[in-house]
């Protein structure tokens, strides 16, 4: 993890706290591979298995890691982190697959500060735990509105476009978090894009259905899940719809038609991340008070999934139940993944290095909730989760 993206979550859980107590210079022209990392593989000698349905990917501590949905949960570094490989990158935050199945989308910012940081465009070859390989072979790179800016959030529109969202300002001054929507070719690091809101408090993740855009903002003032409806800008200029420009002097749509769709509430104070629900409706993260919960496709309350036992206190130890960021849903079986940034207080507010953790629900055929099983732990700040649908998966 990066210096940068510790002090930025410090940041983000300290504003939560007040929230809830008011309610390398790589060659960016080189496609870098991905590593497998015998270390972490448990069971690095064996032969990579058929594996039927989903592979669960999850960012953690500027790697990727792969899981086999089912125990022992078989484990692959799919790509290291620069500080460890020095072919490696640093990958983080949100994970979204291509709707083609080709790869998938993440934050990276290995380099920093001589490289900006921005969102690696990734082929993901294999179809087995063991197998994987990956190669950055495009990256977005917007203007920032503040120093030492954070990636965190992407989504995928049905005819290819990319949505990524910045978090700007952390926990004080003016919202200049950022969601931005970027034109194909992805096959570069100059890919057009156009800025759809540059005033957004602290957000993170994105989820898109029906090219309608649910992104999570975790600060006042708006907090909760925000929707953005389309149209959206089809270029980079007047004619598609972005003839404006921002302070930095990127493009910036004419219109943003944006709209408040579940304001924070007891049961989520701090969004962090949402996703859809099986059949419909959304599940919602906060990792500062440890909860999961569902709404439906109104964006009504429906239940919690997830919350610390009523006798835990938040301290040097993290809620035992863990704190919920990244998420993602089994598209095959509908269970649901989330990383675990298992954070506590010591000096500050922030996640305990070596205790993050991936963990999953799985539900049965009437839709009640299992017991929560752990896949991975003794992490150090898992933040993302993607899944992974292999061809004949």
């Amino acid at each position: 993890m990066t210096t940068t993206r510790r002090a930025w979550l410090t940041c983000v859980l300290v504003l939560a706290a007040a929230t809830v107590a008011a309610c390398s210079d790589d060659d960016e022209d080189e496609p870098v591979p991905g590593r497998d990392n015998p270390a972490t593989d448990t069971n690095a000698d064996a032969d990579a298995r058929d594996t039927a349905g989903v592979i669960v990917l999850s960012t953690e501590g500027n790697n990727l890691n792969a899981y086999e949905p089912d125990p022992p949960f078989r484990e692959q570094t799919v790509i290291r982190s620069a500080a460890d490989d020095p072919d490696g990158l640093d990958i983080n935050g949100q994970v979204c697959m291509l709707p083609d199945g080709s790869g998938f989308v993440a934050g990276e910012d290995a380099g920093q500060p001589e490289r900006t940081p921005g969102w690696g465009i990734f082929e993901l070859e294999g179809a087995t735990v063991g197998e994987l390989e990956a190669r950055e072979v495009g990256r977005l790179v917007p203007t920032y509105q503040t120093d030492g800016p954070e990636n965190y959030g992407c989504g995928v529109l049905s005819d290819g476009r990319i949505v990524t969202t910045d978090i700007g300002n952390q926990a004080t001054g003016p919202p200049t978090g950022q969601l931005i929507v970027w034109f194909p070719p992805f096959d570069s690091d100059q890919v057009a894009h156009c800025k759809i809101d540059v005033a957004l408090p602290t957000p993170g993740g994105i989820h898109v259905v029906d090219d309608v855009v649910y992104l999570a903002v975790a600060r006042p003032p708006g907090n909760g899940i925000v929707a953005y409806d389309g149209p959206f800008p089809t270029s980079a200029d007047a004619a598609g719809g972005c003839g404006r420009v921002d302070g930095t002097g990127a493009p910036l749509t004419d219109e943003a038609h944006k709209r408040p769709f579940i304001p924070a509430d007891e049961h989520v104070a701090t969004p962090n991340a949402v996703v859809g629900a099986p059949g419909g409706g959304f599940y919602v993260s906060s990792a500062f008070t440890g909860v999961l919960a569902e709404y439906d496709d109104a964006g009504r309350f429906v239940r919690t999934l997830v919350t610390p036992p009523a006798d835990e206190q938040l301290g040097a130890q993290p809620y035992s139940t863990g704190a919920p960021i990244g998420m993602g849903v089994d598209p095959l079986t509908g269970s649901l993944y989330w990383a675990d940034l298992a954070i506590g207080i010591t000096d500050s507010i922030g996640p305990i290095d070596g205790a993050g953790t991936v963990r999953r629900i799985t539900f049965d055929a009437e839709g009640n909730p299992g017991p929560v099983e752990t896949l991975d732990e003794g992490l150090d700040f898992p933040d993302g989760i993607g899944i992974y649908v292999p061809a004949g998966g």
